[in-house]
């Protein structure tokens, strides 16, 4: 990775004062929001109902979920909480394979629910390996659950459609150059032709952490949390001052490469950790946070005109999940206290 990647590191002092100064917004600008992921992977979390009261409380207006739960879904019943509704990759073969399967998870997932409950996307499947077990199953599942939808007319509504991993991408630096894996081609080139036709986006995970975890040498913490001063990575016509518009621009260039038309993007995880490996700690990880909602006003450099939709990993840390990095991606206690400052008055900016 070129040494573009690296910048001089901020002084304690600095980024001291910037903690001081910023609290997380929820609320970012009027009709765009930051969504949170509910994973459920702990023993001791609330039940379903307060869930949906701390989102309402903290003006978050968006919500995904990993599955049907039928828990949340009755929460949210009239919350005014917009939805991405999981399909987990287990279900995926069931659904793929028999459209009456199909027929009966949108009767009793979505239609049962919707319109009190506003489901916006179904996520069917999650960062499913394009050359794993699950793959040849996604296609086909989006689309028996898209032919139902489509029959209710609710196609406009309810887009459906499946959760990347950046790990598809065989290039991604420079972000212009972002292109698949050669192996993933037979499955990620006719889901985006799907999704043209649907107009539907795709969802990706994005997760500028990883990145730097894995390459501190030659990525500066500064450009990973949002902090660089200055631009770090200069791509032809655009400049990247921080990593997750250069990742999240490397997945837009990949989509852009295949030929198949304009797909939108919406970024269905993110976050930093609060411990539990390299970089990860409070501190850092508020300032990625602050950061973020900073940065979620405004399109990336490649597609600057539309805001991103972001959904933020993850509403509490889940004590279940492993190994002990995965546990600590919350911006809520378990308890319900928040780990770090939220900002919310009136479901406005303050």
């Amino acid at each position: 990775m070129s040494s573009l990647f690296t910048t001089k590191m901020f002084s304690l002092s600095t980024v001291v004062l910037l903690l001081q100064i910023f609290t997380i917004n929820l609320r970012t600008t009027d009709g765009q929001n930051v969504g949170v992921c509910y994973g459920t992977l702990g023993d001791n979390l609330p039940p379903a109902n307060e869930v949906v009261g701390l989102y309402k409380e903290n003006c978050i207006r968006k919500m995904r979920i990993f599955d049907p739960n039928r828990d949340t879904l009755t929460a949210l019943k009239d919350s005014d909480i917009e939805l991405i509704l999981g399909v987990p990759n287990v279900d995926l073969q069931a659904l793929a394979t028999s459209p009456d399967n199909a027929i009966t998870w949108v009767q009793n997932n979505v239609l049962e629910f919707f319109p009190s409950v506003k489901i916006k996307h179904v996520a069917v499947g999650n960062e499913v390996d394009p050359v794993g077990e699950f793959a040849q199953y996604v296609l086909p599942a989006i689309q028996n659950i898209y032919k139902e939808i489509t029959a209710k007319g609710l196609q406009d509504q309810i887009k459906v459609t499946t959760v990347i991993s950046t790990g598809i991408l065989g290039s991604s630096y420079p972000p212009s150059q972002g292109s698949f894996r050669a192996d993933s081609r037979s499955y990620i080139d006719p889901i985006l032709s799907y999704l043209v036709s649907a107009n539907a986006p795709l969802l990706a995970n994005v997760y500028p952490y990883f990145s730097y975890s894995s390459n501190p040498n030659d990525i500066s913490l500064p450009y990973a949390l949002f902090t660089s001063p200055n631009v770090v990575v200069s791509d032809g016509q655009y400049g990247y001052q921080n990593l997750f518009d250069a990742v999240l621009d490397s997945v837009h260039a990949a989509i852009d490469s295949t030929g198949v038309g304009f797909v939108d993007v919406v970024v269905s995880e993110t976050g930093w950790p609060s411990d539990g490996a390299l970089g990860a700690s409070i501190d850092n990880a508020k300032t990625y946070l602050v950061g973020l909602f900073r940065r979620s006003k405004t399109g990336s450099p490649r597609r600057p005109s539309k805001p991103t939709e972001i959904y933020l990993f993850s509403m509490f840390d889940e004590n279940q999940k492993t190994p002990e990095l995965e546990k600590h991606w919350g911006i809520f206690f378990p308890n319900k206290d928040k780990k770090y400052p939220v900002s919310c008055v009136k479901g406005k900016e303050i």
